[in-house]
């Protein structure tokens, strides 16, 4: 175990003190008997020097030891008789003057000492108050350029928002419905409200009267739902403008509770959707035009195709009639022949089925309606178009030819605008190789294609695609043919690409031309 301290720092001092003050009177008394100095006659200023430091050193306690010392060895040493501590009234008055200037010189030292200290520590004290100054000036510098920066950070950011908000016209707001007070507008509200700013915040009656008569029990009744349930809402409305402008809103609110608890508040956005409403409305005009051109599209071709589809038809109906004489001759004879007569009536039941069937394609074609999507079988669908087609087929000396893959998966499809897009295509097949020279080929393949679409290819052996204006063959009302309409491949593409897929074209070596398209196998229709 180490020692313990016997003298702590406050009492070492204390004891420091004293003995400098004892140690500043022996050092006096050994120059003022120093014969070399000379000063047996005037110790005076030795002792006020020892004095003076033991007061300076230690304060007045030690400054009075020291003058206490001094007049002992004065007395002692100095006044008649020496060498003895008897009385002196002889030496009285100037011992009374060597302990007074002693005295003096002690209390001032011990003053001076005191007021120093005090300076020094008003001083010290004065600097750690003007560092926590400098701290705390330093913190508050700081703090104010945080919040400085915060500031303008928060200015930035509702410029950037009033901007966005300005572009998208979205606007923001919050509001009571309980009390019928509106407590935020942001400027675009403002703006796609058609209110004055300069007004203040708009109450709930102001706000409706600018609220299309024919939606304001709409809205109403929204808000009224929703602040009873104090659930989100969110609705269209349309608002009338000051000039008289209308414009469509969407407006989205949602619950928060009020800070005090009392009332419900809803914060949300409102958004001009005008001109959006106006992009869907000519959409849904331009998807009409298109059906509508598609249905004269078809039209058009089944007139081109009037012939054909008559004989078509007619080869049923003369079948029937050549079984349905059989069938008489076989009943007539003497002996009739039921059971040639049943296969001749058999005969008859499937000629006519076939006629009804080939009609009603022709019907479907002819139709025109909204588009119903199902799934359909692209192969079975081929080959309807293929019998439509091949009285055309062999007019002009084609050769028809399949490649088609068994068993590919069905497509969601519209039928009738799918057979739409296979006649067009085979159409212009035909009428590319009816002046070719040659032979005259019509191939159609389908098989599957890489990411579940099945591949539908139609290729002729005619003259090709023109080189300088292939980008163009899609465009509408462009058109190669002397009479033709420039609609056929335009809607073609719109019809495929509308059921996801896509249809392109390009040359064949050493001539000809192909077209082939793509559509997604789906088990479900698109919404």
């Amino acid at each position: 175990m180490s020692e313990p301290n016997l003298f702590p720092g406050p009492k070492l001092a204390v004891i420091r003190n004293y003995a400098v003050s004892i140690l500043s009177v022996a050092a006096a008394l050994i120059l003022c008997q120093w014969p070399a100095l000379h000063l047996e006659e005037s110790p005076l200023a030795l002792f006020v020097f020892a004095v003076l430091i033991s007061a300076w050193l230690g304060g007045v306690a030690p400054g009075l030891l020291a003058t206490a010392l001094s007049t002992l060895v004065f007395d002692y040493y100095f006044l008649a008789p020496l060498h003895s501590l008897a009385a002196k009234p002889a030496g009285i008055p100037r011992l009374i003057g060597f302990v007074g200037s002693l005295l003096i010189v002690g209390l001032l030292t011990s003053a001076q000492r005191s007021v120093t200290e005090s300076l020094r520590r008003a001083r010290d004290d004065l600097k750690v108050t003007v560092q926590e100054l400098q701290n705390t000036n330093e913190a508050l510098q700081a703090e104010s350029r945080q919040r400085m920066s915060a500031e303008e950070s928060l200015r930035r950011s509702e410029s950037y928002l009033a901007e966005a908000q300005r572009l998208s016209h979205t606007g923001s707001w919050a509001s009571i419905p309980a009390t019928g007070e509106i407590k935020y507008f942001s400027e675009e509200c403002y703006r796609v409200t058609g209110i004055d700013p300069r007004d203040g915040h708009p109450r709930y009656e102001t706000f409706f009267q600018r609220v299309h008569p024919e939606d304001q029990a709409k809205l109403s009744e929204a808000v009224e739902t929703a602040g009873r349930e104090n659930r989100d809402f969110e609705l269209d409305y349309r608002i009338v403008h000051p000039g008289g402008e209308i414009r469509v809103l969407h407006v989205l609110g949602h619950p928060v509770p009020c800070v005090s608890g009392d009332f419900v508040e809803y914060v949300g956005t409102v958004i001009d959707i005008t001109e959006r409403k106006q992009a869907e409305e000519e959409r849904e005009r331009l998807r009409q035009a298109q059906e509508d051109l598609a249905h004269v599209n078809r039209v058009n071709l089944l007139g081109e195709l009037t012939a054909s589809m008559a004989h078509e038809v007619n080869q049923p109906i003369a079948a029937a009639v050549t079984n349905a004489k059989t069938c008489l001759r076989w009943l007539t004879r003497d002996q009739p022949d039921v059971e040639e007569a049943r296969a001749a009536a058999m005969r008859i039941v499937n000629d006519g089925t076939r006629a009804a069937e080939i009609i009603k394609r022709i019907r479907l074609l002819f139709k025109k309606g909204t588009s119903e999507r199902e799934l359909v079988d692209v192969t079975e669908v081929i080959r309807e178009m293929i019998v439509l087609l091949r009285d055309e087929a062999m007019r002009n000396s084609i050769l028809v030819q399949t490649e088609l893959e068994e068993d590919t998966p069905r497509v969601m499809a519209d039928r009738v605008q799918l057979q739409q897009v296979l006649m067009n295509l085979m159409l212009n097949a035909i009428d590319a190789m009816k002046d070719a020279d040659g032979a005259r080929e019509l191939d159609i393949k389908s098989q599957r294609a890489e990411n579940d679409h099945v591949l539908v290819c139609v290729s002729d052996t005619g003259s090709g695609l023109p080189h300088q204006q292939v980008d163009q063959l899609f465009n509408a009302f462009f058109t190669t043919k002397p009479h033709g309409t420039g609609l056929g491949l335009s809607i073609s593409r719109s019809i495929v690409e509308s059921h996801g897929g896509r249809l392109w074209a390009a040359n064949n070596s050493p001539r000809g031309a192909s077209f082939a398209f793509t559509l997604p196998t789906e088990t479900e229709p698109k919404e």
